[in-house]
């Protein structure tokens, strides 16, 4: 740490947060010049190689190997990579004990190189503390390389997640960088196409609930529905209520004990009820005691008992449609077996009756 007024190469520092950040970035940066320059390149011929082999080191742990005698820079780039050390990790900003946590985590998974989530999470501006929370959420990110979280990074931004809200949405929800691409725009555009939300609106479901990029598309597409048709509610009011946070079954249960104690009506086609029905926000994105007091006034045991019970109507009703589709098989094995019968007695018509015309065009014997 910097004392207040010290000059480090005519630099001015402060021993205030904007000093500590500037000390941060300053040792991120003394560490990425000693692993990729000086080891690189000789100073002599730093003249001779291009502006974009010299910038990308600064923003990868790709390497640029020496300049062979005789070749010309972009015939010898190869990649290289820097072994993993207590030390690089301090310099590059963490204390001591974060140092070793982040080393131990990468030695399980087999890291013993340069970590590319660590390059890709610090362009995104985030300190070395929120560095640690999001790998202690989702160790599965040491594993993935450079390539795939730049690239998964980018369609998150091209989805909407802009500066601020992208990177609270990493730090709160890191296994979103775990999943391909393909998956989360597999969701996305279940959110556009079927559901018909906007892309503003699905780009606050994503910040605001990113785990729906776990859940079946089908699923999803259900609970829309539900709260479309059986609860009458349009897109906005969803997004407001911050509506995929709850599971299927805490919003069927929590809108079927409003309407059974009449406190909810499902609207006509024209969109009117004979009751003012709460609004969608006011109990689903509540804590469940406010919600029992102030809209469904309620207990908690009342409430406790009427779960137990849509509990056990769910399971009726899978058994149901269980038993439905075996008696479906069983009516189409019959169904099968009928036909092989009827085949069975045409094909002895046709017999017998070609056996009776052959009888008929044989010649009388005089």
């Amino acid at each position: 740490m910097f004392k207040t007024g010290t000059v480090f190469r005519g630099t001015y520092f402060d021993a205030g947060p904007m000093g500590s950040q500037a000390h941060t970035a300053l040792g991120i940066l003394r560490w990425t010049w000693k692993t990729c320059l000086p080891k690189c390149i000789p100073g002599k011929e730093l003249p001779r190689v291009p502006l974009i082999l010299l910038h990308r080191p600064l923003c990868s742990s790709q390497l640029v190997p020496p300049l062979s005698p005789g070749s010309s820079p972009a015939q010898t780039v190869q990649h290289g990579r820097r072994e993993l050390t207590i030390q690089s990790l301090a310099e590059m900003g963490f204390s001591e004990s974060q140092a070793e946590m982040v080393y131990e985590a990468a030695n399980k998974t087999r890291c013993k190189h340069d970590v590319p989530v660590l390059t890709v999470l610090f362009s995104l501006g985030l300190n070395p503390g929120s560095v640690l929370k999001i790998l202690e959420k989702c160790p599965e990110l040491y594993s993935l390389n450079e390539a795939q979280l730049q690239q998964r990074v980018l369609n998150l931004r091209k989805l909407g997640l802009l500066e601020g809200s992208l990177q609270r949405v990493i730090s709160h929800y890191p296994r979103i960088l775990s999943f391909p691409v393909k998956r989360v725009n597999t969701v996305s555009r279940l959110l556009r196409e079927k559901c018909q939300f906007t892309a503003q609106q699905m780009a606050d479901i994503l910040r605001d609930s990113p785990h729906v990029v776990e859940e079946e598309p089908a699923r999803l597409e259900y609970m829309f529905q539900y709260v479309y048709f059986r609860m009458g509610c349009r897109q906005a009011e969803m997004v407001k209520a911050k509506l995929f946070r709850l599971s299927l079954e805490e919003l069927r249960c929590r809108h079927s004990f409003l309407e059974r104690r009449g406190l909810y009506q499902t609207p006509d086609k024209k969109g009117q009820t004979l009751i003012l029905n709460p609004r969608l926000k006011d109990f689903l994105s509540v804590p469940e005691e406010i919600y029992l007091t102030d809209i469904a006034n309620a207990t908690q045991e009342e409430f406790d008992v009427f779960r137990k019970l849509v509990a056990r109507e769910q399971e009726e009703e899978e058994q149901d449609e269980e038993y439905s589709d075996d008696d479906d098989d069983d009516e189409k094995d019959d169904d099968d077996d009928d036909d092989d019968d009827d085949d069975e007695v045409t094909q002895r018509h046709m017999s017998s009756k070609k056996k009776t015309n052959q009888r008929a065009k044989m010649p009388e014997r005089h």
